[in-house]
């Protein structure tokens, strides 16, 4: 009888994709297929004539890519103040479209990533997206209209538009993004979230991202308050409350809202997060290139926000790779929390189910870092 030979795989970090990410853990494979998942200690116990082999940082199920931005694959990497960021994205806006959306889906697949979601800026991207990706997730379509004067008219175009492509998901679901909180105006902002809560659409939001956006609707100023006078009428009169803050005066922070960013937040802040059920999605490398900061992981953690990871564009980040991001964190947080952003935290802020690395699983699905 021919016998397959059994190999006990482990790393720093093991999870399977449900329960808390294992220290000293492991996942027995025999051939093809995973025979166990448990403590070292336990599976040598079980396999005592099988072979314990490192496999580096972390084992886990396939990683969720929660934050991208497809359609800007072909832009050249900026590095510098979040000051500069938009004026360098709109300064090559000619290579923003399908063909970029192709590449950028292209690296995602060869990342491995086993889910994502897309910020879509044009409607042939949504389209293909819907009709073409091998991967499931969601599509956000994203919002631009600072003018509160051109609230309802946007808001009818964005309903049709969704209503005609929720006719093609499949793999991919459809989502609504209002951009930011300084480039939507607050009647539409608070329509949108509305809609997405009656319609059980997912709303992603890019929030508390720079002091420049904390300072534009405290107090109207830097330099955003020049992007929203290029494309409002209506001057702008600020709330005088931060971002989380204002969002939750709009009623668009709940369960079904994903937060990107999130850095620029207080205590206080983080627990309304944790008590709406708002999930957060970091993307720690494209911070540190726009020069905006860290988030308060520490502080999500111990209120029990949800967290996913996103990589951003390739316009701020160097790759679609999204366990870079947590590689990125590894020696700043406890690796067990950023395991679970990569993978269950993901799918779970997508609506997605988290596959399980168990008895019987093709070992194929074991990831590592």
């Amino acid at each position: 009888m021919f016998w397959l030979r059994t190999e006990l795989w482990t790393a720093e970090v093991v999870y399977t994709g449900f329960g808390t990410p294992m220290l000293r853990g492991a996942i027995a494979v025999q051939g093809p297929t995973v025979v166990g998942q448990g403590s070292l200690e336990e599976l040598r116990a079980r396999f005592p004539q099988a072979e314990v082999v490192p496999k580096g940082k972390a084992l886990f199920p396939p990683p969720v890519n929660a934050h991208t931005h497809l359609d800007l694959s072909l832009h050249p990497l900026y590095r510098g103040p979040f000051s500069g960021f938009i004026p360098h994205v709109v300064a090559h806006r000619e290579k923003r479209g399908l063909e970029a959306a192709r590449q950028g889906l292209e690296e995602l697949l060869r990342s491995g990533a086993g889910a994502f979601a897309d910020v879509v800026f044009k409607d042939e991207v949504m389209e293909f997206l819907l009709r073409e990706s091998p991967l499931p997730g969601v599509a956000f379509y994203e919002v631009f209209a600072p003018d509160p004067e051109d609230a309802e008219e946007v808001f009818q175009q964005v309903q049709a538009k969704v209503k005609a492509w929720r006719r093609l998901e499949g793999r991919v679901r459809v989502g609504l993004s209002p951009h930011a909180p300084y480039s939507v105006s607050a009647p539409l902002l608070q329509r949108l979230a509305q809609y997405a809560r009656a319609e059980g659409l997912p709303l992603m939001i890019h929030a508390g991202e720079s002091q420049e956006e904390a300072a534009f609707l405290q107090k109207g100023e830097g330099f955003l308050t020049q992007i929203h006078g290029r494309f409002s009428r209506t001057p702008f009169e600020p709330p005088g409350l931060t971002p989380i803050r204002y969002l939750r005066a709009l009623s668009a922070l709940g369960p079904n809202t994903l937060l990107v960013h999130g850095v620029q937040v207080d205590e206080e802040e983080v627990r309304m997060l944790a008590d709406s059920g708002t999930k957060v999605i970091l993307c720690p490398r494209s911070n540190a290139y726009l020069e905006v900061g860290e988030a308060p992981i520490h502080l999500y953690a111990r209120h029990g926000v949800e967290l996913a990871l996103g990589t951003d564009s390739r316009a701020s980040s160097p790759d679609l790779d999204v366990q870079n991001e947590a590689l990125f964190l590894w020696e700043k947080v406890d690796p067990r929390l950023l395991i679970r952003a990569l993978t269950r935290g993901g799918y779970r802020a997508l609506g997605l189910p988290t596959p399980r690395l168990t008895r019987g699983s093709p070992a194929s699905l074991v990831h590592s870092l």
